[in-house]
């Protein structure tokens, strides 16, 4: 079986990925574009949320798809990997976060219904996801592991921020985030999280920040530090993603929490 990669902003592809196959997958909420393969070592479907180009913006991606058409073809678990902006000033530029805790308290997909794969009644499975935590620890020792091994500054835990895009916060939203303990924030991985929890699909994010947030420094991250620290994720992110794979062993990944399902 296989080992799913969610990348983001940044990072459209894998870079040498064997036997590359790109394959359209059909699910009930869209087909999805998924790639196969072989990378370090092991069995490889990747979903790039924005497409080549960066064609969807955060409020296009169509993540109940994603994370279906990622287990229809054969993943096991997820690593997934995001830009995100600091909220925690203690945080450096280009530093890597593994996050243990999700701030997404509206709980909504981009086109605003509520985020479930049960969206209809009858559904078999459908039901409550119950958990401690939110992310695979399993996989988060293999995403720290794999940053470390690769020589990489990484922290280990870290709240992370859900926040809906495509704009970005005010000073207002930022303040009321870190005093909730949200680490950093980004625009795509609260769904996923969730989704692939009613999926029953281990999944752990990692964080590259390429930015303060609104408020926090008194000046700004200037566009062109952020958008060059962007350029710069592709390679930590995939060198720590990397380094996971061999330290991940896909059938042996516990679920993350329970479930209370009716069939």
């Amino acid at each position: 079986m296989s080992i799913g990669v969610i990348t983001g902003s940044g990072t459209y592809a894998l870079q040498g990925l064997d036997g590359s196959e790109t394959a359209e997958v059909e699910t009930r909420f869209g087909t999805v574009t998924v790639t196969k393969g072989r990378w370090h070592g092991s069995e490889v479907v990747h979903v790039s949320r924005h497409g080549e180009g960066h064609v969807r913006l955060s409020s296009q991606v169509n993540h109940r798809a994603n994370v279906l058409a990622l287990r229809e073809a054969g993943a096991e678990v997820v690593l997934a990997a995001t830009i995100c902006g600091a909220v925690d000033g203690t945080l450096e530029l280009g530093d890597l976060v593994v996050f243990d805790d999700l701030h997404f308290l509206s709980n909504r997909l981009p086109d605003g219904s509520i985020c479930t794969l049960y969206d209809r009644p009858g559904l078999p499975g459908r039901g409550h996801w119950v958990y401690e935590r939110p992310f695979s620890e399993p996989l988060r020792r293999a995403l720290l592991e794999g940053a470390s091994s690769a020589g990489l500054a990484v922290r280990d835990g870290g709240c992370y921020g859900h926040v809906d895009g495509p704009r970005f916060n005010t000073r207002a939203e930022i303040r009321m985030l870190a005093a909730c303990g949200v680490s950093a924030v980004s625009q795509t991985a609260g769904p996923e999280t969730v989704l692939c929890g009613e999926a029953g699909l281990p999944y752990a994010l990692l964080g590259y920040v390429t930015d303060y947030a609104n408020g926090v420094m008194e000046e700004a991250t200037p566009v062109e530090q952020l958008t060059g620290l962007m350029g710069r994720s592709t390679a930590a992110l995939g060198a720590s993603i990397a380094g996971a794979m061999t330290r991940v062993e896909p059938s042996g990944v516990p679920a993350t929490g329970t479930h209370i399902s009716w069939q």
